[in-house]
C-alpha cells in the first residue's frame, strides 16, 4: 500500500475517511475522530506479499467511510511478513497518547526478532484526525532488547503479545499490559510474566510470580505456568491468567493473579490470588482444569453506592470436568473490592437451572469470554452486565462436529434467568460445518457482542455482530465479510477472518 493511500485512511475498496478538526474524547474505539465507533478485525493467518500466516488486521471506519489494511508490509508499519508471524493474533484499543483518538495495539506473538524465533512483539499505531496511522506519530514497538523498549533480551517462544489488554485507570492514566506467558524466569521454562506500561510516557516494568515490590505477586515462578496467558482490566482492576499452574501435584489446575493500578517504585500493587484449592472458590483443582486460560472484567457498582470502584471478573476454566463429562468446561464470577477483598457470586456451566444446551464432553465452555457493562457509573444489574461465552466443541450432531457456539448470560443474577444461545446456522448466518470452533472469537463493545467465524468453509468466514438482549437464535444487526463492504474478497484476505475483533 502506498504512504498516499495510507495518509488518506484507505484500504483496498476503500473511501477516504473523513477528517475532523480535532479528535474528540469520550467515543470508544474512534481511530479518526469523527465520533463514529471503526472496528479492527483481524486475520493473523492471512497471507502478505506471498507469506503465508504473516498476518493482516482490516479496520473497518465507521460510517461507511471506508477501510484499510494494516500488515507488516504497509508503509510506516516496522518489520517486513514472515512465516508464521501471525500479526493480528492479539488485538486491543486505547487512547495512549491522550489526544481523543483511540489507538489500536497489535500483538504479532511469533515475530522473530533477529535470528530469534517467535519472541514476539506489540506495535501501538497511533489514530489522528487523517486515520490511523495517518498522524505525525510513528507506530511504537514493545519488543525485547537491551536499546529496546522491554529491554531484557529475545529468547525462542516468549510470546510476547500473545495477550494483550488496555484501557484508562480511575484517574485517567492511560495502560498497557503485554503478556508474554513463554517467558523464562532465570532457568524456569514457561514460567511466564507480563509488561505494565504506564502513562503517555509509556513506562515499562516487568512482572512475573516472583516479583515483590508492593506486595507479593500470587503464586511461584514454574515451569509451565504460562503466567499472561490472559489478560483483562478495568479503570481499578486487572487480572492475569497462569492456566499451566500447579495446585500441589495437581498439573495445569491453572490459576489467576489480580492487582490495581496503584503504582508503587512503578509496578502496580498485587492483591491476591485465586485458584480452585481455595475452600471459599466453587470447584476443586483438578489436571488439564486450566482455571484462568480465559479472563473477562466489568466494573461494577452495588445498589446504593455512589462510585464505581469495585469490578467483576469472570474467569473461564474450559477443561473443568463435570461429573464423568470431561472437559464440558465452566465459568467462575468473582466481585473483586475496592480492598482486594473477593467474593464468588457465580458458578455456571450448561447444567446451571434454566440455562440453554448441556453439558457434553470436549465442549470447552468458558474457553473464550467477553463482557461487558453497559451503564458502568450505575448500579449493575443483569440487563446491564453481560456475558458471552465461547464454547468452542459444541456440536449438534455427527455432521457438525466442533461447529461451536455462544452462550450469552447475565453476570449479576442467575443465570438462566435470561440467557441466550446462538451458534452457526441458529442466530449465525454462517451454515454449521464441521471444526468451526465458534466462540473462539469474541469482542465487546458497549452496543454488541462482536462474533467472528474464521473457521469452517470460506464462504462462512466472517464477523456478525449482535445486540447484547439478542434472542436465542436471533439475528445479527452488523457483518463484515470479505468481498463486502470495501474488505477485500482475496489475496490477503480470508484465510481467519475474525479470529480476533475489536
Amino acid at each position: 500500500m502506498s504512504a498516499a493511500l495510507l495518509a488518506w485512511g484507505l484500504g483496498a475498496g476503500g473511501t477516504p475517511a473523513a477528517a475532523a478538526v480535532a479528535c474528540p474524547s469520550g467515543t470508544e474505539s474512534d481511530f479518526n475522530g469523527d465520533g463514529i465507533r471503526d472496528t479492527a478485525i483481524a486475520d493473523p493467518e492471512a497471507v502478505v506479499d506471498g507469506v503465508a500466516k504473516a498476518g493482516v488486521v482490516h479496520v473497518v471506519y465507521g460510517g461507511g467511510k471506508g477501510t484499510l489494511a494494516l500488515s507488516q508490509a504497509t508503509d510506516g508499519i516496522p518489520g517486513t511478513p514472515e512465516t508464521g508471524d501471525r500479526y493480528g493474533s492479539s488485538l486491543a484499543v486505547y487512547d495512549a497518547d491522550l489526544d481523543g483518538c483511540s489507538d489500536l495495539v497489535v500483538g504479532a506473538p511469533y515475530e522473530d526478532i533477529g535470528t530469534v524465533p517467535d519472541s514476539g512483539l506489540v506495535h501501538v499505531i497511533y489514530g489522528a484526525t487523517a486515520g490511523l496511522g495517518a498522524g505525525s506519530k510513528a507506530v511504537t514497538e514493545f519488543l525485547q532488547g537491551t536499546d529496546k523498549p522491554l529491554g531484557g533480551t529475545p529468547e525462542t517462544d516468549d510470546w510476547v503479545g500473545y495477550a494483550i489488554a488496555a484501557g484508562k485507570t480511575s484517574a485517567g492514566t492511560p495502560f498497557l499490559l503485554i503478556g508474554s506467558p513463554g517467558e523464562s524466569i532465570g532457568t524456569i521454562e514457561d514460567a511466564g510474566g507480563f509488561y505494565y506500561v504506564s502513562g503517555t510516557a509509556q513506562t515499562v516494568v516487568f512482572v512475573h510470580q516472583d516479583t515483590e515490590t508492593g506486595g507479593a505477586v500470587a503464586g511461584v515462578a514454574e515451569q509451565d505456568d504460562r503466567f499472561g496467558s490472559s489478560l483483562a482490566a478495568t479503570p481499578t482492576h486487572f487480572a492475569v491468567g497462569t492456566p499451566g499452574e500447579a495446585l500441589g501435584t495437581t498439573t495445569f489446575a491453572g490459576g489467576v493473579a489480580y492487582f490495581n493500578h496503584t503504582l508503587t517504585s512503578g509496578y502496580p500493587k498485587p492483591l491476591g490470588g485465586l485458584g480452585q484449592d481455595q475452600d471459599v472458590i466453587s470447584g476443586g483443582e483438578e489436571v488439564g482444569d486450566q482455571f484462568g486460560a480465559a479472563l473477562a472484567m466489568v466494573p461494577y457498582r452495588a445498589s446504593g453506592a455512589t462510585s464505581t470502584t469495585e469490578s467483576l471478573l469472570v474467569v473461564g476454566v474450559p477443561g473443568e470436568d463435570l461429573s464423568t463429562t470431561v472437559d464440558a468446561g465452566a465459568v467462575q464470577v468473582f466481585k473483586l473490592a475496592a480492598n482486594g477483598t473477593f467474593t464468588e457470586t457465580a458458578w455456571i456451566d450448561q447444567n446451571t437451572a434454566d440455562v440453554d444446551q448441556e453439558s457434553e464432553a470436549g465442549d470447552f465452555f468458558g474457553r473464550q469470554l467477553a463482557a461487558v457493562n453497559t451503564s458502568p457509573n450505575a448500579t449493575s444489574t443483569g440487563t446491564t452486565t453481560r456475558l458471552a461465552i465461547g464454547v468452542p466443541g459444541e456440536e449438534s450432531s455427527e455432521e457438525h462436529q466442533e461447529k461451536g457456539g455462544v452462550q450469552i448470560v447475565p453476570l449479576v443474577g442467575a443465570a438462566g434467568a435470561s440467557d441466550q444461545w446462538i451458534d452457526p446456522g441458529y442466530g449465525i448466518p454462517s451454515a454449521p460445518a464441521p471444526r468451526m470452533l465458534t466462540g473462539l472469537a469474541l469482542g465487546a463493545t458497549p452496543s454488541l457482542l462482536y462474533v467472528g467465524v474464521p473457521y469452517g468453509p470460506a464462504e462462512g468466514r466472517a464477523v456478525y455482530g449482535f445486540p447484547w438482549n439478542v434472542a436465542s437464535g436471533g439475528a445479527p444487526t452488523q457483518t463484515f465479510k470479505p468481498g463486502e463492504g470495501g474488505i477485500p474478497a482475496t489475496g490477503t484476505t480470508g484465510v481467519a477472518f475474525g479470529a480476533t475483533v475489536r
